[in-house]
């Protein structure tokens, strides 16, 4: 009655309950043939195939499409093909350049001896590209129907159609094949699964010599790939570089593709296939990829040579320092002090002329959280001052060369007069915020925290007391001001100055 559509609903019905029955899967496959849809009654026959490798019938139906699918793309073929067969290393690899290069400068191609069909066949098995499902009995079955029943035919269609897109057309058929519901494995004797393994293994075993360093390079920086990732849209970059590209747009570096969720998630986990291709056959190459990039982590964990420099506020030690981080810049250089586990940097007020101030403060990152866009809320205190000796830029931020400041001790008849105008000070900044408004104090609390106890011994701390820079940090100081007390290596010095801007700042309100 030819009511293919019927006939295709009771077969989806009838795989559903029988998947593993080869004539359910005829009777689908010939209804879509009816139907025109050709690509999926092809994947139906090849069903059968594997479900029954002896049904010959099917074996010829599924080769049949297989010609009407490739032969009208390619009518004017060529009669010298069999020069690019002609080496072994020609066939082996099976490579994109190999592929492309059956076709001559005037795009033709012509037949294959029924020779150089089965060594083809027998490459084309061991290549993990084209069948990347060949550790099922499916995958190997349907290889079977290609290299077993009829080698004229199937040279025919090789011999005329271009590498790049039987490769392509291949292993997306046997993806959309591992997609569908019906199991692609056979149940089998036990006896047959060591034998079955031994033969994969040594079929997909390649030479060493013909894995080429460069088939496992970075698109992005170039060199091999260290720590693989691979994008939802199918392209693999190192970890570092991929990060690095999406600190500034969310998108595929190569495709362009939006990968929004991909950011969001941060999930970024290591390609293993790709990773032990390199470590089985680029292990020297791997060992120098691994020499080059323990050098740049041991370079940026250097905290006196080329510190990262974060342009933005004043820093003061034991404060806190929240910071907002949007830039790419500063993204990569946040992540990079996480990666080497210095977790510092230095903070500076910026400046006109050399960029940034020649002193400022080292921060320590205790906690950072993500947004899905790759922002970021760094929470970072400070740790101690420095002075800049040198200035310098590394992959967008600002770097510096420095030195720690430290205050100069004293003793004797000189420290007892530091403990008393320490004692008097800290008196004062009490007093002083006391007298603040309920409203203000609160504000002040919920930003900096309580003002830190005064310590017994003044000069314990390299930097001074705690409760001092908590003073300068609230206090109404520009951030001159700040940065000119900040740079003071004399404990007294800054008592001394501190307590002019108490007197100045009390006087002024109580006008």
């Amino acid at each position: 009655m030819k009511n293919y559509q019927q006939a295709l609903h009771d077969a989806d019905a009838l795989c559903q309950k029988k998947p593993l029955w080869a004539k359910s899967h005829y009777v689908k496959a010939y209804a879509l043939s009816g139907l025109g849809r050709t690509e999926e009654a092809l994947k139906e026959f090849l069903y059968c195939v594997a479900l029954n490798p002896e049904w010959s019938l099917m074996k010829k139906e599924a080769q049949k499409i297989m010609c009407e699918m490739f032969f009208p793309a390619f009518e004017n073929v060529h009669d010298s093909l069999t020069a690019p067969f002609s080496s072994r290393n020609s066939y082996t690899r099976l490579k994109p350049a190999f592929l492309s290069s059956l076709n001559t400068e005037d795009g033709s191609a012509a037949g294959c001896s029924e020779d150089t069909v089965i060594r083809l066949t027998k490459a084309l098995s061991q290549e993990p590209d084209v069948l990347r499902s060949s550790d099922s009995s499916l995958s190997q079955n349907v290889l079977d129907l290609h290299f077993e029943d009829n080698k004229k035919s199937l040279g025919t269609i090789l011999s005329s159609l271009p590498g790049a897109r039987l490769k392509r057309k291949l292993s997306s058929d046997f993806r959309d094949l591992q997609s569908l519901d019906v199991p692609n494995k056979i149940p089998k004797k036990d006896g047959d699964t060591v034998l079955e393994n031994s033969v994969s293994s040594a079929l997909r075993e390649i030479p060493a010599n013909l894995v080429d360093a460069s088939d496992f390079e970075c698109s992005l920086c170039m060199r091999l790939f260290y720590e693989p990732v691979t994008t939802p849209c199918g392209h693999t970059f190192c970890l570092k570089c991929l990060e690095r590209c999406l600190d500034h747009n969310p998108y595929c570096p190569l495709c362009k593709e939006k990968l929004s969720e991909f950011l969001a998630s941060r999930t970024y986990k290591k390609t293993i296939l790709t990773e032990e291709l390199i470590v089985h056959y680029l292990p020297e190459e791997l060992s120098e990829r691994k020499k080059v990039y323990e050098e740049e982590m041991k370079e940026l964990s250097n905290l006196n040579k080329d510190v990262p420099i974060f342009v933005c506020t004043m820093a003061f030690p034991t404060i806190p320092c929240p910071l907002h981080v949007f830039e790419p810049r500063y993204r990569l250089m946040i992540r990079r002090c996480m990666e080497t586990g210095t977790k510092q940097f230095g903070m500076c007020l910026a400046d006109e002329l050399k960029g940034f101030a020649d002193y400022g403060c080292m921060l320590e990152i205790r906690d950072v959280k993500f947004f899905p866009d790759g922002r970021s809320v760094v929470d970072t205190v400070g740790v101690r001052r420095f002075k800049v000796l040198n200035h310098g830029q590394r992959d967008g931020y600002n770097t510096a060369n420095i030195e720690y400041l430290e205050d100069k001790k004293v003793e004797g008849a000189e420290y007892e007069e530091l403990v008393r105008l320490h004692d008097s000070v800290y008196d004062q900044a009490v007093a002083w915020f006391t007298s603040l408004k309920e409203n203000m104090k609160a504000q002040i609390l919920s930003h900096f925290g309580s003002m830190p106890g005064k310590e017994s011994e003044p000069q314990s701390n390299p930097s001074g007391p705690a409760w001092y820079w908590w003073l300068l940090a609230v206090l109404p100081l520009e951030n001159r001001a700040q940065l000119a007390i900040l740079a003071m290596t004399s404990l007294k010095d800054r008592l001394i100055a501190i307590r002019r801007v108490l007197i100045f700042v009390t006087r002024k309100r109580s006008r």
